[in-house]
């Protein structure tokens, strides 16, 4: 009976330690790239030397690297592996080239297909016109703002209404206003949204659906000469045709189109 309470206790502590790592995992993002052990422990409200154990295990284990700031932590390579493999494995990611390339083609724009991961839309497919001087691109696995044209259309439509008022309530208050009247414009339509970085790169993305709900984002990137933010414009509903002739491909139903 000693043996089995002992099994059973060591067992809750595993368990325990498990769900600690992937609370520490889960703070990092696009608004934290890097933290300290310090500032985990205060947001996770846990003893600063044993999350600092956390870390260091981490560390050990792949899932985090030691930042270039002294003390800091980031995402390590293991962890950013795995999330690859798992976005790899998806449906669309394997349906989505020849729409990628044909729309990358026909408007001589960097086309870019997103995923949703924990809290933004990472970067899971990249197609970029080979033949101009000039090319915008986003590396595969950049984890986005939720302030970009791809993490608009995820947020608009989202069936987990609690979980978008979550992630909306965590951009910065000078943000959130206009994010959140672009999210509620964009609900129950296939209209484009739009996104600018504020150093010349525009961006449009539209959604793209399966048959429970929307699965992906897929965008156009450019300088901000090549793609105007014109969401009736001739690259815009290209655009906008590539997404639902890719949702019809996922088996999604047929979706408003507004």
């Amino acid at each position: 009976m000693s043996d089995r309470n002992d099994d059973t206790r060591s067992g809750g502590t595993e368990i325990q330690a498990v769900d600690r790592a992937a609370q520490i995992l889960r703070l990092f993002g696009p608004e934290t790239p890097e933290l300290t052990a310090a500032e985990a422990a205060e947001r996770l409200d846990l003893n600063r030397t044993t999350t600092y154990r956390y870390c260091t295990s981490l560390v050990s284990a792949g899932l985090l690297e030691r930042g270039v700031a002294a003390g800091t932590f980031v995402p390590g390579a293991l962890l950013l592996q795995l999330g690859a493999f798992a976005i790899g494995r998806r449906k669309v990611v394997d349906l989505a080239p020849n729409h990628m390339r044909e729309l990358c083609t026909t408007t001589g724009l960097t086309t870019v297909l997103s995923l949703w991961g924990s809290t933004g839309p990472i970067v899971s497919r990249v197609e970029e016109d080979s033949t101009r001087a000039v090319v915008v691109t986003v590396r595969v696995g950049t984890q986005l703002s939720l302030v970009t044209a791809q993490a608009k259309v995820f947020l608009a439509h989202m069936v987990d209404q609690l979980r978008v008022d979550r992630l909306l309530g965590s951009v910065p208050e000078g943000s959130r206003t206009e994010l959140v009247r672009e999210v509620r414009e964009l609900a129950g339509t296939d209209r484009v949204a739009l996104g600018a970085d504020g150093f010349g790169v525009h961006a449009m993305a539209a959604p793209v659906f399966d048959e429970y709900s929307i699965c992906a984002s897929l965008a156009l990137i450019a300088t901000d000469d090549m793609l105007p933010l014109e969401p009736e414009s001739r690259v815009a509903v290209q655009l906008r045709e590539t997404a639902r002739s890719l949702s019809k491909a996922m088996g999604a139903e047929r979706r408003p189109q507004r």
